[in-house]
């Protein structure tokens, strides 16, 4: 049985003459097999249909013969010479198996593509559950660090309060140690009756001596404090009763304060704290004004 050329068992499976010999040429006329692989490739290509820019026998390494050469008008007198001519049913005996091949082809692209759409969607999803375990990672290690912040601020808080309490038991200590002496009434020496004045009118009255201070402390809150003191006890004393009872401030540590005269307005140095309160002009009553003090 006569076999037909791949360039007409092309075109006798309806594919367009120009795609056909533009498949054999591109494909080195390999066959057919690689001309149809190559047009079920490229079908859906915008450009499948247009000419090549070289002449075809020169892109099927071979020169254009003469029925190339003179078109389409002196192709179907040279196409049968040479050649026997196929009966009705060899042709379509031809016609069948290329259409056989060409259903298997397209099988196999189906299958192709099949295997490769599977293969895609398993690398989308792949790929999802990675991109939700990052994410998921991410919000855990966000939620492990501001549970850790929220520890440690509230360690500093703690820590905080803590050193305040110290701080004011060892206040407690220092002036239990430092003023303790001074805290029991001492008796005051016996005083020798004087001579008797003329007149009363003649001597200036004696000087009272005072034992005790009431002292005043203004809050900077607008609230007030007020304490008896020992005349002889020392400024600091007075500090160190504001600081136990002015109340703690939410938050954070207590400031250490300054202490205030009213009038004269006055600002008390650390030297003063060491003075006693009757050298210091605060017998027998005086108002204090607290301030913050700020941080050297």
């Amino acid at each position: 049985m006569a076999e037909l050329t791949a360039l007409e068992s092309l075109i006798e499976m309806g594919f367009p003459r120009g795609r056909a010999e533009k498949a054999l040429a591109l494909t080195g006329n390999q066959g057919i097999e690689a001309a149809m692989d190559w047009l079920m490739e490229h079908e859906d290509e915008p450009d499948v249909d247009e000419p090549l820019p070289t002449p075809l026998g020169h892109a099927l390494g071979r020169e254009p013969t003469v029925s190339e050469q003179s078109g389409p008008e002196g192709t179907g007198s040279t196409a049968g010479e040479g050649k026997p001519v196929l009966s009705e049913e060899e042709r379509q005996e031809q016609t069948k198996r290329m259409l056989e091949l060409v259903a298997q082809k397209q099988r196999e692209r189906e299958e192709r593509e099949e295997r490769e759409a599977l293969e895609r969607e398993r690398q989308r999803r792949k790929q999802g559950q990675e991109l939700s375990a990052a994410r998921q990672r991410l919000q855990e290690d966000e939620m492990r660090r501001a549970a850790e912040e929220r520890r440690r601020e509230k360690a500093e808080e703690l820590a905080a309060r803590q050193r305040v309490r110290e701080k004011i038991e060892r206040d407690k200590a220092e002036r239990a140690k430092k003023y303790g002496g001074n805290v029991g009434s001492r008796p005051s020496p016996p005083t020798e009756p004087g001579p008797v004045p003329s007149s009363p009118s003649q001597e200036p009255p004696s000087k009272r001596e005072y034992d005790q201070c009431r002292i005043q402390v203004r809050l900077p809150d607008g609230t007030s404090l007020t304490q008896t003191f020992r005349a002889r006890e020392q400024l600091a004393a007075v500090r160190l009763y504001v600081e136990l009872h002015r109340g703690e401030e939410p938050g954070g540590d207590q400031d250490p304060v300054q202490l205030l005269s009213g009038f004269p307005r006055r600002a008390f140095s650390e030297a003063d704290m060491e003075r006693p309160l009757q050298e210091l002009g605060l017998v027998p009553s005086a108002v204090l004004i607290v301030a913050k003090k700020c941080p050297s």
